[in-house]
């Protein structure tokens, strides 16, 4: 009897045994699973790094380097001014946003004065590119500056000025132009007019 019982004892242990096992397999299975996913979202992230990522990364840089650095158009003019246009797009708004630097290459402080234009809504502006405009040859259309319901244009004021060899970031938004217009001539100022490109936002 003692046998019985004891071989009973140990069939119940060994069930009892086999199935937290089990449990614990398959809990482990399930942890195993997790680590898995956190491995397989590792090997998704790890080759999308490499070879996905890396080449957004490599995107991003060939896109964002050359937005820096790139050039659409480069042009100088009064009190030893350059203005450089570096980006002129057109966003699904209805509208264009052209931007770009200026860099005061002379010896005195400027305050861009004559750049605000000659409207009387836009003497609110001193120191901008309030006056800026898009011209559209083929179409034989002239564009402003947006602005505000009170005249306070879409575009960069120069707060301070541009100190001698420094150079500012600026932008002006403008009406876009049609569809079938792609170039324009950006011009503010007694700067030169800068012929330029217009792409398509995303």
């Amino acid at each position: 009897m003692n046998i019985r019982r004891t071989t009973k004892t140990r069939r119940a242990m060994t069930a009892v045994a086999i199935t937290t096992g089990l449990v614990l397999t398959v809990a482990g299975c399930g942890g195993g699973d997790g680590d898995s996913d956190e491995k397989s979202e590792k090997g998704a992230s790890s080759p999308a790094t490499s070879k996905g990522g890396g080449g957004d990364e490599e995107k991003d840089g060939e896109s964002q380097a050359p937005a820096t650095d790139k050039v659409l158009a480069e042009v100088k003019g009064e009190e030893s001014i350059t203005l450089t246009v570096s980006s002129a797009v057109r966003d699904e708004g209805g509208f264009v946003t052209v931007s770009g630097k200026v860099t005061n290459s002379g010896g005195k402080f400027w305050a861009a004065a004559n750049w605000r234009g000659e409207e009387r809504e836009m003497n609110k502006n001193g120191s901008s590119v309030a006056g800026a405009n898009l011209i559209d040859n083929a179409g034989k259309k002239k564009y402003l500056v947006l602005r505000d319901t009170e005249g306070r244009c879409l575009c960069t004021k120069f707060t301070g000025g541009v100190k001698p060899g420094q150079t500012a970031d600026w932008y002006a938004q403008f009406p876009s132009p049609p569809e079938g217009t792609s170039k324009v001539d950006f011009q503010v100022g007694a700067m030169p007019p800068a012929s330029i490109e217009l792409s398509e936002g995303e």
